[in-house]
Order: structure tokens, then sequence, then C-alpha cells
């Protein structure tokens, strides 16, 4: 989960770092980054209500609030699915 966390913030400090640049391959880095933040949010979620077990989806603890926000946030912005079709489109496949 840790790997997902590091991978997913190095390829948005990458985005970020091409939008300030005005580097060409912006939309390409922009959208790799929700492809690669959406699937490793729902990946890390998954496998924290896992291993919390029972308690991980009670109210007491706040790791349901987490994964519905990651639920929300994907159906608001896109799935990862149609972020990775954009990133192909942007790089001309």
């Amino acid at each position: 989960m840790l790997l997902r966390v590091e991978s997913t913030r190095s390829a948005v400090y990458r985005a970020a770092w091409c939008m300030d640049a005005g580097d060409p391959a912006t939309d390409l880095a922009v959208a790799s980054a929700k492809a690669y933040a959406g699937d490793a949010a729902r990946f890390v979620c998954g496998e924290a209500v896992q291993l919390h077990g029972g308690v991980g989806f009670t109210w007491e603890v706040d790791l349901h609030w987490y994964f519905k926000r990651c639920k929300t946030l994907e159906a608001h912005y896109g799935s990862t699915e149609a972020r990775l079709e954009e990133a192909l489109t942007a790089a001309g496949y």
C-alpha cells in the first residue's frame, strides 16, 4: 500500500512539474497521474478495509469515509479507464 501511495505522489509531482514548466507532455502527465491515483486509491482503500476486518467499515473508524470518498471522486472526475483513454489520446495513440 505504501508503494502505491509513494508512486502516486511521484506521478502527481511529475504532472505538477510539467504544468509549471509548460512541458508539451503536460496532458499526458496529468491524465496518467489521475489514472494512477484513482487505481491506487481504490486499491489502498480496499486493502485497508480488509486489513482492519469488520471494524474497518463501522462508524467508530473513519476508514469507511475514505472508501466512500474514493468512490465518489472516481464517479465525479472519471474512472481510471476513462483517464487512461485520455492519456493515450494525449500521447497520440
